[in-house]
């Protein structure tokens, strides 16, 4: 490989993991301030104009505090949990197509870090890995109750990954195309898949709720029944990975979710924009689309949260097990069925 496109690839990545770290840290702010407002209050507005340092007093405070080891014999594994949870979070964001391309220095620059045909696939592999991190945090702690927490956090992630991977075959057999890149130049203007798959964007939303722990199936860190949850052990750093890997999956999943069902950094009129400003600013003007689009997740994952309340956990199962699963099943049979009759018309010659 040319060692420009190495550099370039390298540079891409690194300002995409800045992105993501930087989104995840101003979330909590975010959180905080859609919170106060729902309940009508003002919300922090002490560090720095309207609360917005705030996000890094909080990060000052977490890692100026006293590193905790519990007594365990896994001290290993009580360190490397954390890590591999901010890990998964990072590695996820490789495969997204945060643009079209850009002519620059008299290069054509790819606005993803790499272009695989099987991104989906990649992406629901690292996301799998991402029970690991919690399930050795809580194993590792030597509590009972982190434990416990652990151990519900792990049943449910699994059980909503089913139904996710469900909703995506629907898609799937729609495009024709695990390529993330190829999936988003399928739906220019408004032509966005959830037009085409309603049930299954409802799905996949559902169970991105599930997947990032976010109420009302926080059961892992529900506070009243199991302390803090898989990380009551933890402090300082160790503490701020698992909370900042919370808030950057909660960005990669509304990135996805804005890539597979609203048309990614497409929008209307990109056409014409391309035709009369040029490549660049219609492409820059695709990026800032995107954002908005995940901004409008973010908000609506924080807007449920401080609405609707916890289930309780025989509750969260059967939807996941008896509801979830079945729809999405009967769902990839009237896509097959919507799919047939396309190809029966086409052949006919309608």
């Amino acid at each position: 490989m040319d060692s420009a496109i190495i550099i370039e690839k390298s540079i891409f990545i690194v300002v995409i993991f800045a992105i993501t770290m930087l989104m995840a840290m101003y979330s909590t702010l975010a959180e905080r301030k859609v919170a106060a407002w729902l309940q009508d209050r003002i919300g922090p507005n002490r560090a720095g104009k309207g609360g917005i340092l705030q996000p890094l007093a909080d990060g000052l405070k977490l890692f100026s505090k006293e590193e905790f080891l519990p007594d365990t014999p896994n001290k290993f594994l009580f360190i490397v949990g954390p890590g591999i949870s901010m890990s998964v979070a990072l590695m996820t964001s490789a495969v997204i197509p945060w643009g079209d391309k850009l002519e620059m220095f008299g290069r054509t620059v790819i606005l993803q870090a790499t272009d695989i045909d099987v991104a989906l696939l990649y992406i629901f592999g690292v996301l799998s890995v991402g029970v690991y991190g919690i399930m050795i945090g809580g194993w590792a702690s030597n509590n009972k109750f982190s434990l416990m927490s652990a151990m519900r956090a792990a049943s449910q992630m699994i059980s909503y990954e089913i139904a996710m991977g469900l909703a995506i075959i629907a898609l799937l057999m729609m495009s024709g195309s695990l390529s993330l890149r190829e999936i988003v130049a399928q739906q220019p203007g408004m032509q966005w898949n959830v037009f085409y798959q309603p049930i299954g964007f409802v799905i996949f939303l559902v169970c991105s709720f599930a997947e990032t722990n976010r109420t009302p199936f926080d059961l892992a860190e529900c506070e009243a029944e199991l302390i803090g949850g898989y990380h009551t052990e933890y402090s300082s750093m160790r503490m701020g990975f698992y909370l900042f890997a919370e808030y950057a999956s909660m960005f990669i999943s509304s990135t996805i979710l804005a890539t597979l069902y609203f048309g990614g950094y497409n929008y209307p009129g990109m056409e014409w924009v391309v035709n009369n400003w040029g490549v660049n600013p219609a492409n820059i003007l695709g990026i800032v689309v995107l954002f908005a689009k995940i901004c409008f997740f973010i908000f609506f994952f924080m807007w449920v949260r401080w609405t609707i309340p916890r289930f309780r956990y025989d509750q969260l199962m059967r939807l996941g097990w008896k509801i979830l699963i079945p729809l999405a099943i009967v769902n990839i049979f009237l896509t097959g069925a919507f799919v047939l009759k396309s190809e029966i018309l086409e052949a006919l010659g309608f």
